[in-house]
């Protein structure tokens, strides 16, 4: 299974996710790979030690500007790969917009020559809506939408889902919704009117897992560790246990 990690905008919690997820099923046996196409590279600076040792060919670079293969690189996480990112992934827009063929599918082809060795791959999609979110999305099975609190966050989930419908519609007629995601949960009235609202506006969609907001992620990412490695016993670890149970195990009983 191939599921894109998405918000339009940054700070939702998107990358945290994408790290605990990709630990979390790695923890539990699975064979997983996660593939960083988000320029800032967190997922990559967290989960390699050496990262800022990687030269540009040894990250997702070559693959979607050079059309090599994918670069594979083992993480201190028990069956868990990792694709880098590259800070120079940001000027990718300006060179697949004028790009002739394919340019929506260039992930996608080299991720179909080793998906098969792994039972989830998890993609960090950046925090635009950009040709490698497309990229993304294109490759996906799922899209998980991250939505934080607030209006604007809220806002940003018609284009998103726009998006979706429309890489549906003409690149990747398989993908579909796995649901919107609530992260940085706290007890306070913002917080509360916009899961209200979302839940309102998308009744089927919303996840009953809710992630908290809780330092013990900030803290392990310093640290650089996934959540389940820094803390298990921590409510955000306990959080996204349950999250993986709702999104994969449940569905699959």
């Amino acid at each position: 299974m191939i599921v894109a990690i998405a918000s339009q905008k940054g700070g939702t919690g998107k990358t945290t996710t994408s790290i605990s997820l990709a630990a979390g099923l790695s923890r539990r046996g699975s064979k997983a790979l996660l593939v960083d196409t988000d320029s800032q590279a967190n997922a990559s600076k967290v989960l390699i030690p050496d990262y800022l040792k990687l030269k540009k060919d040894e990250t997702i670079f070559t693959t979607i500007l050079q059309r090599q293969p994918l670069v594979i690189h083992k993480t201190q996480v028990p069956n868990l790969d990792i694709v880098a990112s590259h800070i120079l992934l940001s000027n990718t827009d300006i060179e697949l917009t004028t790009a002739k063929d394919h340019r929506e599918a260039r992930l996608k082809n080299q991720l179909d020559q080793v998906k098969d060795n792994y039972d989830f791959v998890i993609i960090d999609c950046p925090p635009t809506l950009s040709w490698l979110t497309i990229n993304a999305f294109t490759a996906s099975d799922h899209v998980l939408v991250v939505v934080s609190p607030g209006y604007f966050e809220l806002d940003s989930i018609v284009q998103i889902s726009k998006t979706i419908k429309e890489v549906q519609e003409i690149f990747n007629p398989a993908i579909s919704l796995l649901g919107f995601l609530f992260t940085m949960s706290d007890p306070t009235i913002n917080t509360q009117t916009s899961l209200k609202i979302l839940r309102q506006t998308y009744p089927d969609s919303v996840l009953r897992t809710i992630i908290p907001r809780n330092t013990d992620i900030r803290d392990a990412h310093f640290q650089k560790q996934d959540i389940f490695t820094f803390s298990p016993q921590s409510k955000s670890a306990q959080a996204y246990s349950r999250l993986i149970d709702e999104l994969f195990y449940e569905k699959a009983t």
